[in-house]
Formats: structure tokens, C-alpha cells, sequence
């Protein structure tokens, strides 16, 4: 799966949330094909392909680009894709949008996500908590910038406080989960007692520990 950055004005405020992003979660964007939304810059080709080569010194490698009609990009650059789905319209992934000035607007937020994720897909939201109704396959991840609540089983990662909140939750209704991580604090599931497997449990953040508790 294709993972949407969704750069928007100014650049040196998105790259600099961008890098805080890279902090908390180092190995994101490593092996993961990254296709550029340029819906919301007027930039020209020159300025396109000095946009790539910042992300490049990043370890960010662009595959493709959306949201422009510069066809005529020249072969140094990614093609332009024909025939994709609009930024955020996508039922299995958020785009790591980066605009501080939106996410003030529209705080509080919560992401509610109504069918279950599947292996290999993953659900973004750095500005707020996350809510999924059904259950988090294994090999599937959710990355929050708030909490994260699973009311089916967690069987994949849940990475709660991504953008540095450290009073974020992760909560589920059966805690199978392979990873979860709030505030680049985490545990495997070799890490977790036995006893709070299976079961409803909550995570939370203490003193830089990573605490689990169940909820029945």
C-alpha cells in the first residue's frame, strides 16, 4: 500500500512537523512507497523536484505524484498518477498531513474508522484519537496522534501519542496485539504478561513506563 504526504503552506512549518513525526516513529517511512499529494502547493517543476530531493535527504523516496496537472515533469522526476483516489478519501489509510494551523482549527478530533483493518494496512491520524469499531488484524497498524480505542480484537500495533502526547490511551476489547507503542514507549507482545492477553485491557504512560491493565 502507497502512503499519502500531503505537503500544504508553509513548507519550512510542514517539514519542520514532518521531522518531529520522523523523531517519534524513526523507521515510518522505511520501505514504504510514498506517492506526493500536491493538491494544495501551486508549485512548478523546479520547485516539485527541489520539494523530492528535501524529502530524499529525509530517507523519503517519492514514487509517484497526485494533485497537479504539470504533465510535462521531465524524467528526473516521479510520473504524475492518473485515475487515484483523492487525498483522504481512502478507506484504509490517512494521509500524514502536517498542517499545525488545520490541526488547531479543528481540535478536538477523533478518526472513526467503521470496518475492520486488514493485514498490511495502516490507519493515520497525527492529530487526534482514533476509534475502530471492528478488529485490528495482525499485520495491520494504527498510528494516533491522541489515543486509540479498538472495540473488536487488537491483533496488529496501535501507536498511541505519536506526535509527542504522552497522556494518550490505547484501549481494546482483546488485547492480541503484536506491538503497542504510546510516545515511542512500547512493548512486543514477548513483553506482555500472559494473563492480560486475550482479554480487554488499557495502556497507558507513567513515569517513561509503559503500564497495562485489564478492564474486566
Amino acid at each position: 500500500m502507497a502512503f499519502v504526504l500531503a505537503p500544504a503552506m508553509p513548507i519550512e512549518a510542514w517539514l519542520a512537523e514532518l521531522d518531529k513525526w520522523s523523531r517519534n516513529s524513526p523507521d515510518f517511512f522505511v520501505g514504504r512507497p510514498i506517492i506526493l499529494d500536491l493538491a494544495a502547493l501551486p508549485l512548478d517543476p523546479a520547485e516539485i523536484g527541489e520539494l523530492i530531493a528535501t524529502l530524499a535527504e529525509r530517507g523519503i523516496r517519492v514514487m509517484g505524484i497526485e494533485g497537479t496537472q504539470t504533465d510535462q515533469l521531465g524524467p528526473a522526476l516521479p510520473p504524475v498518477l492518473k485515475g487515484g483516489r483523492a487525498t483522504g478519501s481512502s478507506e484504509t489509510a490517512v494521509p500524514a498531513t502536517t498542517d499545525a494551523g488545520a490541526s488547531r482549527r479543528q481540535e478536538p478530533s477523533t478518526l472513526l474508522v467503521e470496518t475492520p483493518i486488514r493485514s498490511g494496512q495502516s490507519v493515520i491520524f497525527p492529530y487526534g484519537d482514533i476509534t475502530v469499531l471492528g478488529a485490528v488484524s495482525s499485520g495491520a497498524e494504527v498510528v494516533a496522534g491522541g489515543s486509540i480505542h479498538v472495540y473488536g480484537a487488537l491483533r496488529g500495533r496501535a501507536m498511541a501519542g505519536s506526535m509527542g502526547n504522552a497522556k494518550a490511551r490505547i484501549f481494546c476489547s482483546r488485547n492480541e496485539a503484536e506491538l503497542i507503542s504510546i510516545d515511542g514507549y512500547y512493548r512486543t507482545a514477548e513483553e506482555m504478561d500472559a494473563n492480560l492477553r486475550n482479554r480487554p485491557t488499557q495502556c497507558w504512560l507513567e513515569d517513561r513506563i509503559l503500564s497495562i491493565a485489564a478492564l474486566d
